[in-house]
């Protein structure tokens, strides 16, 4: 197995020991200052903004590439440790596993002292408006979101870097934040955020299939848990998709259905209503235990996905 390969599953690892400390400066925040910055300069200064959408992603994304690819770069040049610890260290920021499970108990720890609390953890990994949400609804954004980010924050990350490196797991890290923060359908993000959300469409297209796939698989052996690996198949073949991106379903679908509950429908976002195409089926109501339940599923699935990259990387490694 490659030095690359031994890199990830380190970091993977470390990533489920300690996530993403609050007071540890994470290059996220850093893209996500820039993304904010070049946005207004372009809204202040840019008559064509659907031509300004291109450069903000490119000026985004190109940079961040080759940023990793010259650290990785130079930390080789003094030597095989340094080399793997930044790449560790590299593929570790780039990770989420560990952090998206802690805020989704997080979520589940402030509904236990009351909706209000809840309400407000949950604002901190959704973009809906959250002042009104029911308890149910809470459980289901909770759900919803560790579903997608299964995608867009573990296997896509973990698939990059083992194909490309830091430069192509970094590249997809900034065209994912570009996406959050300005790839809206809404009057005021749909000229400037287009490209972004393109682009994030494609860099996932290929993580949602197979994630997807993997967590339907995976609720087979949390069956004590009360998840359905028959259910979960089923709904994925007929709901992957339901969803305005083509790759958010392919997951939300496999986790509905493994949990027995309903996915989607109608959301308020910056004060406005989106429908939502319904996923799963309203078996029960969601209750908060679904959240472990869905950290469970989310945790597996990324294991799995690890030891199946791991094992084509090493047949590669072998053949070549």
């Amino acid at each position: 197995m490659s030095d690359r390969l031994w890199a990830l599953a380190l970091a993977f690892f470390l990533d489920l020991a300690i996530g993403d400390p609050a007071w540890l400066p994470h290059p996220v925040r850093l893209i996500g200052r820039y993304i904010a910055w070049a946005e207004g300069r372009l809204r202040a200064g840019c008559r064509r903004l659907r031509l300004g959408a291109v450069a903000l992603a490119l000026s985004a994304v190109l940079p961040c590439a080759l940023a990793a690819a010259l650290a990785e770069w130079l930390l080789g040049l003094w030597g095989p440790v340094p080399l793997m610890a930044g790449r560790v260290v590299m593929a570790w920021w780039g990770l989420s596993a560990g952090s998206l499970a802690l805020e989704a108990r997080w979520v589940r720890r402030a509904l236990d002292q009351g909706l209000d609390q809840g309400r407000r953890q949950v604002a901190r990994i959704v973009g809906r408006d959250t002042g009104q949400l029911s308890q149910e609804e809470v459980v289901k954004a909770t759900v919803e979101t560790v579903a997608e980010n299964t995608t867009d924050g573990v296997v896509a990350p973990m698939l990059y870097f083992a194909l490309g490196g830091p430069a192509l797991l970094w590249a997809f890290k900034a065209a994912s934040t570009l996406d959050s923060m300005v790839g809206y359908l809404d009057e005021k993000y749909r000229d400037i955020g287009w490209f972004s959300a393109r682009l994030d469409d494609a860099f996932n297209f290929l993580p949602a299939r197979l994630a997807g796939p993997l967590m339907a698989l995976c609720a087979f052996p949390l069956f004590p848990l009360g998840l359905k690996g028959g259910r979960a198949w089923a709904v994925l073949v007929r709901d992957h998709k339901n969803h305005l991106s083509p790759n958010c379903a392919w997951t939300e679908s496999a986790a509905a259905g493994a949990l027995g509950i309903q996915l989607g429908g109608s959301h308020r976002y910056f004060g406005k209503v989106v429908v939502k195409p319904a996923i799963g089926d309203a078996l029960r109501p969601a209750q908060p235990r679904d959240i472990f339940r869905m950290n469970a599923l989310m945790l597996l699935t990324s294991l799995l996905a690890l030891a199946l990259i791991l094992l084509a990387g090493g047949l590669a490694c072998r053949v070549a």
